[in-house]
């Protein structure tokens, strides 16, 4: 039933951490910045300089310490393509309890930095710390963006990934990533730009720890906008479950916002390269986010009544 299902999806962890940038909202009110995107943006010259920064699960650095370096990579790079934008350096942030304790986080690091040719230029190591502990930043540049601010309605919703993966075995992770080619890797991401320099997007996120339930909550509040999800439109690998699918980070996956006459175009982009992008709902003029299966649809979020991040 859909409503067990959205029910379920509320109370999940991807759901409920996201709600915590709440106290991010509260505390710095209004920026001259726009906050609520993938990087903060900053005019500079003809373009602009992108900034992002992540922090690593706890227990993903106790429990599988390469992938957690290789995963803080990741998402930073996923972040500033996820703009239009394409990374320049990273710095990073390491706190163990032994020089040996870092020795797999670094190889998960360089080996992540290697497949997409992104520098680490610097940061900071303490290796006398009571716990391990690690986050990364990244600087890029774009020359025009997708942001999400920008959905309209009328626009439809396009997901993008990548099936050519397997699943994290204690996470909801879908890892597409550290076996692919690393020239195929770069290819994929340079999409984005592409969309955003030619004009053919101008709208969007990555697909984050929130999943593309969490992702599109935060798309929907940023541009003032509501949508229809279509569940039976989702792509979804046969593995997986659509609950633990919607919830999950696909480590390259994109929501996009686009205008109808520009879909097509789109999805021939991706589909050359052996992606899926696929056409999942559509913006509405509302601030409610409908789910909709067979023959039955249910508000799952109403953003007029209640924040998700709290940045609009």
């Amino acid at each position: 039933m859909l409503s067990s299902l959205a029910a379920q999806l509320r109370q999940s962890l991807s759901i409920l951490q996201k709600q915590d940038i709440q106290t991010a909202a509260q505390a710095l009110g209004v920026s001259k910045i726009p906050i609520g995107d993938d990087c903060a943006a900053i005019p500079d010259g003809d373009g602009y300089l992108l900034f992002a920064a992540e922090g690593m699960l706890p227990q993903l650095i106790e429990t599988d310490p390469w992938f957690a370096g290789w995963s803080a990579i990741m998402v930073n790079v996923s972040d500033i393509y996820a703009m239009g934008g394409r990374p320049l350096a990273i710095i990073d942030t390491i706190w163990s309890q032994s020089t040996s304790d870092t020795t797999p986080i670094w190889d998960g690091m360089k080996a992540a930095a290697q497949a997409y040719n992104v520098p680490i230029v610097g940061g900071h190591t303490n290796c006398h710390s009571p716990y391990n502990a690690l986050s990364v930043a990244i600087l890029g540049r774009a020359k025009r963006l997708i942001s999400s601010f920008n959905a309209k309605s009328g626009d439809l919703l396009l997901v993008v990934t990548d099936f050519r993966g397997q699943s994290h075995p204690n996470y909801p992770f879908w890892n597409a990533a550290t076996k692919a080619d690393p020239i195929q890797l770069r290819e994929n991401l340079e999409l984005l730009p592409y969309l955003s320099e030619t004009g053919l997007c101008d709208a969007g996120k990555d697909i984050s720890m929130g999943g593309i339930i969490g992702t599109l909550l935060m798309l929907l509040e940023t541009s003032h906008c509501g949508a229809i999800l279509d569940l039976d439109r989702v792509p979804c690998p046969e593995e997986l479950s659509l609950e633990r699918w919607l919830i999950s980070f696909p480590s390259f996956g994109f929501l996009l916002s686009v205008r109808p006459e520009k879909v097509e175009k789109i999805r021939s982009q991706f589909h050359t390269s052996n992606l899926i992008c696929e056409v999942v709902g559509e913006i509405q003029p509302t601030q409610q986010l409908i789910l909709h299966s067979e023959q039955e649809s249910i508000v799952f979020w109403d953003l007029s009544m209640q924040k998700f991040t709290g940045f609009a």
